[in-house]
């Protein structure tokens, strides 16, 4: 199992980034996959999650309409698209997955997933 994620920087608010999870090809078929962000004052909380079989998603309420999950599936890649960002969005930013659909439409907690990357630091002020 591989997940690597680049993309975190740090932003002023309402600026946009793009994440990026490079999957192995193990790990990115027929899986859940999603970005789980990580702070002291929150915990863990899975943002956006996709179905790499059916090209579902769902978000959390925190970042509907602002953050969009999308894969690449001829090169095993999900990105997260974050625009309008905002000072609570500062977090370490996880790409994380599970064989197997995804449980729509509840966005599952972090523990959920057993398989993580290293996480990209985003960061808002």
């Amino acid at each position: 199992v591989q997940l690597v994620e680049s993309g975190g920087a740090s932003v002023r608010p309402g600026e946009s980034l793009k994440l990026t999870c490079q999957a192995n090809a193990y790990t990115f078929a027929r899986s859940c996959m999603g970005w789980i962000r990580d702070t002291l004052s929150k915990g863990r909380e899975a943002v956006a999650i996709i179905d790499t079989t059916r090209d579902t998603t769902a978000y959390a309420d925190s970042v509907k309409g602002r953050f969009t999950i999308y894969q690449d599936n001829a090169n095993n890649v999900v990105y997260l698209e974050m625009k309008n960002l905002e000072p609570e969005d500062t977090a370490m930013y996880y790409c994380a997955a599970k064989t197997g659909g995804c449980p729509f439409p509840t966005i599952p907690g972090g523990d959920w997933f057993p398989y993580w990357g290293q996480g990209t630091q985003v960061t808002v002020s």
